[in-house]
């Protein structure tokens, strides 16, 4: 049992804030052609699994992490191989380059004249990248400021050419996006505005496969709360979209995580409407770094999340050591900033007895934590996991 230094990592983590969903509904899925829809979900598991490189990513139990919280089991969706990219990322920027092409193609047009651009911290540009050699087009990434060194050139070394951008993420979308509008680029962005909708739909429908296999991994077992790291949302939307698709009324309690220098989303769900973060501080858990939710996200999370929480970076480092040594419960697990999201924030909300009451945790409860990420970028990783060994 590594109670001991569990309760470490525990004590070192601030929940900046907890915000219950007062306009949750329970219906059937609406399964709509225009939105995420089973349609949509199909093609895209009909398309990725049939990749050479495919298969399902494990589920590990973390059965000291359950015996700490007090809850019969915690279950931990581990994207550290995701197709040789280290993330779950690589199923959605891929999968909607591949999208892009297609239809490039049914024009009639030359694909080696196809460039497809985005703005990322580094996994979705990966994704975009990979899949535009995959297809023989090429690729543009706009990088912020924060980005590594190590993350841009993980990019590049699928032949992509990254453009870096004074700013945060925010800022380099936006400048991506008025070089795509003059250039006659073609946008894979994982964020969706109003006339921008299509191809984030895609990349939703791709995070899709993660649940899927979640759900087939689990078999009879039902997960009761599912926590879900959110940056713009889409990974979080695209997840629970096929949940709701499968059990319709009965979603679980389903919790989203953000740092508190970026909680567009909690922000949001308090408000009811979106938010905008001007974000002043980058987390450590650069994946989360987005000061504004998806609008197609919005339009799913709102519906469906049963709360928001934030959290702080101080337990990223150590957690990311306890996961290596093997002392969540289970074998040594390779996880990333932002893969430790949901384990802190289930450990910060079993510090208080008020907390677990408020989101229905107890002995009996099933939680599914989703493992973004492994060591994607190896210099970033080697430093926190040393930080990590000097607390446990």
């Amino acid at each position: 049992m590594n109670g001991p230094s569990l309760k470490k990592v525990q004590d070192l983590i601030d929940i900046g804030a907890i915000v219950s969903n007062a306009y949750r509904i329970k219906s059937k899925f609406p399964d709509i052609r225009e939105s995420l829809s089973a349609h949509r979900f199909d093609l895209a598991y009909e398309e990725i699994s049939s990749w050479p490189n495919y298969s399902p990513t494990p589920m590990e139990d973390l059965s000291d992490l359950a015996q700490f919280c007090g809850v019969e089991k915690v279950f931990y969706k581990n994207e550290s191989a995701r197709l040789g990219l280290g993330s779950f990322k690589a199923l959605g920027g891929a999968y909607a380059v591949k999208k892009v092409a297609n239809n490039y193609s049914l024009l009639g047009k030359n694909l080696k004249e196809l460039v497809v651009a985005t703005a990322s911290a580094g996994n979705h540009g990966r994704s975009v990248a990979w899949g535009a050699r995959q297809v023989g087009c090429f690729a543009k990434i706009y990088v912020h400021s924060g980005v590594s060194k190590a993350r841009a050139d993980a990019m590049a070394k699928f032949g992509a050419e990254i453009i870096r951008i004074e700013g945060n993420y925010d800022e380099a979308l936006a400048e991506c996006i008025k070089s795509a509008k003059k250039n006659s680029w073609e946008l894979v962005s994982d964020t969706s505005w109003a006339d921008y909708r299509e191809v984030p739909l895609d990349i939703m429908s791709g995070y899709s496969v993660l649940m899927r296999e979640a759900l087939r991994q689990m078999g009879p077992i039902n997960p009761t709360h599912i926590f879900l790291p959110a940056g713009c949302g889409g990974l979080a939307a695209g997840l629970v979209s096929f949940l709701w698709k499968e059990k319709n009324e009965s979603l679980c309690n389903l919790i989203s995580v953000e740092s508190i220098n970026s909680s567009c989303v909690l922000e949001s769900i308090r408000e009811h409407k979106p938010i905008f973060i001007d974000i002043k501080e980058e987390t450590s858990m650069v994946g989360l770094s987005c000061g504004e939710v998806s609008e197609q996200a919005w339009k799913i999370l709102s519906k469906t999340l049963s709360h928001s929480v934030s959290i702080s970076d101080k337990a990223v480092a150590p957690l990311m050591k306890l996961f290596l040594d093997g002392k969540c419960g289970g074998r040594s697990i390779e996880a990333g900033e932002c893969a430790t999201s949901g384990a802190a924030s289930l450990l910060a909300i079993c510090k208080e007895k008020k907390l677990k009451k408020e989101i229905s945790l107890d002995e009996t409860s099933i939680v599914l934590l989703i493992g973004t990420e492994g060591a994607t970028d190896i210099e970033a990783y080697n430093e926190l996991i040393s930080k990590g060994s000097l607390v446990v």
